[in-house]
């Protein structure tokens, strides 16, 4: 998985081949499959390696809180999950295909999930605005670095930009996960 990474980092997703990750460990394409039937399961090791390197937004997400932290409890797992991402190139496409495909673990939306529950919200609520959320955060990630990507390869000249640049990605990020938390906090005093 480190030499996975490693490839991931250096070329992208496009070329993180089986027979690209045999030649940088210096064996058989064959003997890859003995541990990962397809590239897909490779992939879905890889997310989970991706996501897991993020920091808990603490243990008061998991256990007993106060219910006036549970909107800090999102935005510190959202935040969390964006450094995550953003760690390794093409980590949001990584991440984004594995969960289309149904694969890998459900550990970034139950994270997400116990922080929206504190709220209050029941569990249907809890796993819906967890999954729109983690939705926000991978299309948000994937466009920050498809436009990091283009910048370094000089695809984008000076001044070039789209009208979903933001001066300050982080600044626009948090904007977009205080309006999902507000949307929440807004159905919560409706009921």
């Amino acid at each position: 998985m480190e030499a996975a990474l490693r490839v991931l980092d250096d070329l992208g997703l496009p070329d993180l081949t089986m027979r690209r990750l045999a030649a940088s460990l210096d064996v058989q394409p064959s003997a890859l499959y003995w541990h990962f039937p397809n590239k897909q399961t490779l992939l879905a090791e890889l997310a989970d390696r991706i996501v897991a390197t993020r920091p808990s937004a603490g243990a008061a997400v998991d256990g007993p809180g106060e219910d006036a932290d549970w909107a800090d409890s999102v935005r510190a797992e959202a935040a969390a999950l964006r450094d995550a991402l953003l760690a390794y190139r093409d980590g949001a496409e990584v991440v984004s295909s594995t969960l289309a495909l149904g694969l890998g673990s459900p550990d970034t939306v139950d994270r997400l999930a116990r922080a929206v529950a504190r709220g209050g919200f029941d569990a249907e609520t809890s796993r819906r605005a967890a999954t729109a959320l983690l939705h926000f955060v991978l299309g948000h990630v994937s466009h920050e670095q498809q436009r990091l990507q283009y910048d370094s390869l000089g695809v984008l000249a000076a001044g070039d930009s789209s009208p979903l640049d933001e001066d300050d990605p982080a600044a626009a990020f948090a904007f977009g996960v205080d309006l999902l938390v507000g949307g929440l906090e807004l159905s919560r005093s409706r009921r």
